[in-house]
């Protein structure tokens, strides 16, 4: 005969459900169940949390309103990630993500914007040479398909600075 297992949470704990709650225990996030610790995370796992509040709602131990009020979280993340949890399983949460390659900077306009780079021009001066944006220079740039730009170092000629005021009012006599 099936027993009936009572809510009984730690000190400190707060209830995501009737029979779920959550208590933070020396940087890991501890889910219990009744009594018993059912699944924990490091504190700042975003994906894990993601992940497992999702697995929550799927398994219908808990509602997306039970993870918004626990949890401070919108209603529309608890239901963007609900979503990936279905269409694309448990592995997504973990997975990279996903980036575009650069379409503009391919073929000969690659291969001219290096040259203008390595010949030590500026971004903007290769964006305004080349007619490609200068923020899509600065991306493939921090991406790793463009060399970074040189630094031209500007020849500072030093200049005569006017007396300052207070080294003029001590000259004056009294």
């Amino acid at each position: 005969m099936p027993q009936l297992q009572l809510p009984i949470f730690p000190a400190g704990s707060k209830c995501i459900t009737s029979e779920i709650a959550v208590e933070c225990q020396d940087k890991q996030v501890v889910y219990v169940y009744g009594s018993l610790p059912m699944f924990q995370h490091e504190k700042g796992d975003l994906q894990s949390f993601r992940l497992f509040t999702s697995q929550l709602i799927d398994m219908g131990a808990a509602q997306q309103v039970d993870i918004v009020k626990a949890f401070g979280v919108p209603l529309p993340t608890v239901k963007r990630y609900l979503k990936v949890l279905r269409d694309r399983g448990p592995q997504a949460f973990y997975a990279e993500p996903r980036r575009r390659s650069g379409c503009v900077l391919s073929g000969e306009a690659l291969r001219s914007v290096q040259s203008l780079l390595q010949d030590g021009n500026s971004v903007p001066e290769v964006a305004q040479a080349t007619g490609i944006a200068a923020n899509t220079l600065h991306k493939a740039i921090r991406a790793g398909r463009l060399p970074a730009a040189k630094k031209k170092r500007a020849r500072r000629v030093p200049s005569q600075s006017p007396p300052r005021a207070s080294a003029a009012r001590r000259t004056v006599p009294r």
